[in-house]
């Protein structure tokens, strides 16, 4: 599930770039059962089975004793909601650690004792955190210098400086009698950028209005 996400387009350029090393370690690789087994049931009651302890902290240890990491993180759906201010605020961390849950979660020690950060990309249950993962990689990385042809445009992105980014237009300036706003094709900057910020204002109003509340 992580192959394909984290090997194409801007992951992959950064990777080659030599911006960024993303390793995936496999967790039946950490466990001592000689049936490679990783879950168990839940003590209690209720169906479901749950990734074990010590598979998960012998490979966190061994990732430790290489090298420090700044956050070790774990998709949950319980987590906080991973947003653009988290992306940026990651972009900015060494190493990180991100541990996929899978079934009905990890055991709940993990959780209290080897993580510093929970995220969620939503209020919806997946069948692992695999792709949680993929995503806040994609997030995050394309924010690292030199990951994008041009700096700008992730500085421009929706919700970096909490609104949605205005419509975009490019040629031909008329197709079918549709024509572009004539202020984008006008070449004064300064009335381009404050048409531009109002747009956004009044695109987030009217797509995501919760956006101005929390301003």
């Amino acid at each position: 599930m992580l192959e394909s996400p984290l090997n194409h387009s801007i992951i992959e350029r950064a990777k080659k770039k030599g911006l960024v090393e993303i390793y995936v370690h496999n967790l039946r690789d950490y466990t001592l059962s000689k049936h490679r087994k990783v879950d168990d049931y839940a003590f209690g009651f209720g169906a479901g089975m749950v990734l074990q302890i010590e598979p998960i902290d012998r490979c966190i240890a061994a990732l430790k004793a290489e090298r420090e990491y700044d956050e070790i993180i774990f998709t949950a759906p319980d987590g906080e909601r991973f947003d653009q201010k988290a992306a940026n605020s990651l972009s900015l961390k060494q190493n990180i650690i991100i541990l996929c849950g899978h079934y009905k979660g990890v055991d709940q020690r993990v959780r209290d004792h080897l993580i510093t950060k929970e995220y969620t990309i939503g209020d919806y249950v997946l069948t692992g955190g695999e792709m949680p993962a993929a995503i806040m990689t994609d997030a995050i990385v394309r924010l690292l210098p030199g990951a994008l042809g041009d700096v700008e445009s992730a500085l421009n992105d929706s919700f970096q400086d909490g609104l949605l980014e205005a419509g975009v237009y490019t040629r031909p300036a008329e197709y079918k009698g549709w024509k572009v706003p004539d202020i984008l094709i006008s070449g004064n900057e300064a009335k381009i950028a404050d048409w531009l910020y109002e747009q956004s204002v009044e695109h987030t109003k009217q797509r995501r209005p919760d956006l101005l509340e929390n301003e």
